[in-house]
């Protein structure tokens, strides 16, 4: 049903206070999630796109190798994103190709580490969303969202059993765009319209772009059909990578990237 799921800047940071002490270290070092293993075992380990908010509000984005670190800092008054997006550049699969871990500050932090998770790469994502589709409304300004209380909505059974194990099956610019217009609304967390598509590639296991998707098996003999939904759609198997946008497909064998 629709909430209004914004609180006061002021309520944010009391809480925020109340959650992590009233005294911040300047930087915070970022704690990298270990990709799936499906991925690294295809891919290798990935490396990171980091995206996130400079103390003044301007938004800053760096890239970190496989191993590498980064210490960044933020605004310590107001609940802010730190998004992490997997990329390979020597497999040409680069960052927006495969879905994001992220922390939310200061839920994820750790003394003076913040700890960023897969289950959090959605939450920043549409964090973002918000942030775009309100504008200059200060009265949907995602800092002042009720995150811990949208986080519990999947949990809750209350929502998509679908999308309560995948939150990426949801189109977050069509929620966001519909919450900064109204109300934040659960009913509006459905899985997108998938069109299945035919496509003549082996029988996998193919492995979706999102860490919480199951691999898709298929009987041999018969031509794999995939779940298509919106957008730019990317599996691997072991032989390559599958993109498809639409009913347009391309694989592309590991050898020839």
């Amino acid at each position: 049903m629709k909430a209004n799921i914004f609180r006061p800047a002021v309520a944010v940071l009391a809480l925020q206070l109340a959650c992590c002490g009233d005294r911040f270290p300047s930087g915070y070092k970022l704690e990298f999630p270990r990709a799936p293993e499906p991925w690294v075992s295809l891919l290798g380990e990935p490396h990171w796109r980091v995206e996130w908010f400079s103390p003044e509000g301007s938004r800053l984005t760096a890239d970190v190798p496989p191993g590498g670190s980064l210490e960044i800092e933020l605004p310590v008054t107001w609940t802010n994103p730190v998004t992490a997006w997997p990329y390979w550049p020597g497999l040409n699969l680069f960052e927006g190709a495969f879905r994001p871990a992220g922390a939310l500050f200061p839920w994820e932090l750790g003394g003076s580490c913040l700890r960023l998770n897969w289950e959090a790469g959605p939450d920043t994502v549409f964090y973002w969303e918000l942030a775009r589709a309100g504008g200059t409304d200060d009265s949907k300004n995602p800092a002042n969202f009720d995150w811990p209380r949208f986080r519990g909505l999947f949990k809750s059974g209350e929502i998509d059993r679908a999308v309560s194990r995948d939150p990426w099956l949801v189109d977050w610019r069509s929620v966001a765009e519909k919450t900064a217009g109204g109300n934040f609304d659960r009913r509006r967390l459905v899985p997108q319209a998938a069109d299945l598509v035919s496509i003549p590639v082996s029988s996998g296991p193919w492995y979706g772009a999102s860490p919480f998707a199951e691999p898709l098996l298929f009987e041999e003999g018969q031509a794999p059909v995939f779940p298509v939904r919106p957008g730019l759609n990317v599996w691997i198997c072991r032989e390559g990578v599958l993109r498809v946008y639409g009913e347009v497909w391309v694989f592309r064998g590991w050898a020839t990237l």
